[in-house]
């Protein structure tokens, strides 16, 4: 595998416990943001110190974690605290298909971070620089001369924003949905998640930080995540891992909030209740546990499904949680679950497959992994969904559904719609 790779020599790294800085998103100085934030806890980044970009191939997540553990395995770094996300640090997301050559990681220059009550900086960089301090001022909201040391400036509204169909329009969508569920009923395949794509052109360039704000404040609970331009909301965690712990949310199985309380619990009912989603939930279920049970000593998978509500849509969600059997990052982890029935189907390589023909389209790094991984190992990733790549002007929005024998196009269409909600309320405010 020939890896595309910008970075210094030998990294010296600094975190220093910070005084609560507040609001991280608000902090972030650049349109060009790194964020992993859920309930205002999590790390943003800024700057680039180094950068991998992956073609490619099954062996891509090794790639990625022998290519950190040599850059992070021969670094400088002094850091008290120890935590999971604390000294050295990289932001990431992988394609979603094993073909795709859009998988990118970059270790920022510097880290902001919140967790279990601590704050602290990260600078990681060149031993020659000595701009810590400065950086500190700022990051805190003291001023040298008037001037913050990151070179912050405001962010600004796309503006005025137009619309167009990507790959597939609606119409054409549904027929591919079709297609799918004939071949679901021929014994093809059991599932099938099928993504379509949405192109938004602003007035502006599209400025990373308005988007997280609104994303942040609308969905808390979901990661909120920027990384090499493709911003979201996921609500799925693929997985965890802090030690020997990892926790992993399954979401497979989608219904529309209501218009009201009593809309909205009946909607909720009927979601659980249904054949169709309760099949397409399982599917996911029963495939991350294959995929862990292998790696854990300990695994816990609930019997039954539970409800998560959003703003604009109710999933079946399932929390999986286990114990390392033996040391295995985090990305070793992301090896064995990407990618899972909840964006693909099953069987996977059949699944692929009919991906490739039916959607029109690359999916780029949508559906694939999205997070962070620290040295030891650590981190948190999602699976990138509710999300748009971004680009200058314009913005490429994604939505998929989970194909089953009994789908209606129809329906399926009005949840990828419903889907695509999040980021258009993002883009518009």
């Amino acid at each position: 595998m020939k890896l595309a790779v910008h970075a210094p020599g030998r990294l010296v790294v600094r975190t220093v416990p910070v005084a609560d800085p507040g609001d991280l998103l608000s902090r972030l100085p650049h349109p060009t943001a790194l964020a992993w934030v859920r309930h205002g806890d999590g790390l943003v980044g800024w700057g680039e110190t180094a950068r991998l970009e992956l073609p490619g191939g099954h062996d891509r997540f090794a790639a990625a974690d022998t290519w950190l553990q040599e850059m992070f395995g021969s670094a400088e770094v002094e850091d008290p605290l120890r935590l999971p996300g604390t000294g050295p640090v990289a932001f990431g997301s992988f394609g979603f298909d094993p073909k795709s050559a859009d998988s990118v990681l970059i270790v920022p220059r510097y880290v902001l971070g919140r967790r279990d009550g601590h704050a602290w900086v990260t600078t990681i960089g060149d031993p020659a620089d000595d701009s810590f301090d400065e950086v500190l001022d700022a990051v805190l909201g003291v001023e040298r001369d008037g001037v913050t040391a990151t070179g912050a400036f405001a962010p600004v509204a796309p503006g005025r924003l137009t619309w167009s169909d990507g790959a597939r329009s609606a119409p054409a969508w549904a027929q591919a949905v079709e297609t799918a569920t004939s071949r679901i009923r021929s014994g093809h395949l059991g599932k099938v998640v099928l993504a379509r794509d949405l192109i938004a052109h602003a007035d502006r360039p599209i400025d990373a930080r308005v988007l997280l704000r609104r994303l942040a404040d609308r969905y808390p609970t979901c990661y909120t995540f920027a990384v090499a331009g493709l911003v979201g909301a996921t609500p799925e965690l693929l997985i965890r891992r802090a030690g020997d712990q990892v926790d992993s949310l399954v979401l497979a199985g989608t219904t529309a909030r209501g218009t009201g309380p009593a809309d909205d619990d009946a909607r909720a009912a009927g979601l659980f209740r249904s054949p169709k989603d309760r099949e397409e939930h399982s599917y996911a279920v029963d495939m991350v546990r294959d995929a862990l049970a292998p790696l854990c000593t300990d695994l816990d998978v609930p019997a039954e499904p539970e409800l998560l509500r959003l703003p604009n849509v109710t999933h079946l969600a399932s929390p999986v949680h286990g114990r390392l059997a033996a040391h295995r990052t985090v990305l070793d982890v992301l090896a064995a679950l990407h990618p899972t029935p909840a964006v693909a189907g099953t069987p996977t390589d059949r699944a692929l497959d009919l991906i490739r023909e039916l959607e029109g389209m690359d999916r780029g790094r949508y559906a694939g992994p999205v997070g962070w991984v620290d040295a030891r190992g650590d981190g948190e990733w999602g699976i990138a969904l509710r999300c748009a790549e971004l680009s200058g002007t314009r913005a490429r929005l994604f939505a998929g559904c989970g194909i089953v024998a009994d789908s209606d196009p129809a329906a399926e269409l009005a949840e990828a719609r419903n889907k695509f909600r999040a980021m258009q309320y993002a883009l518009e405010g």
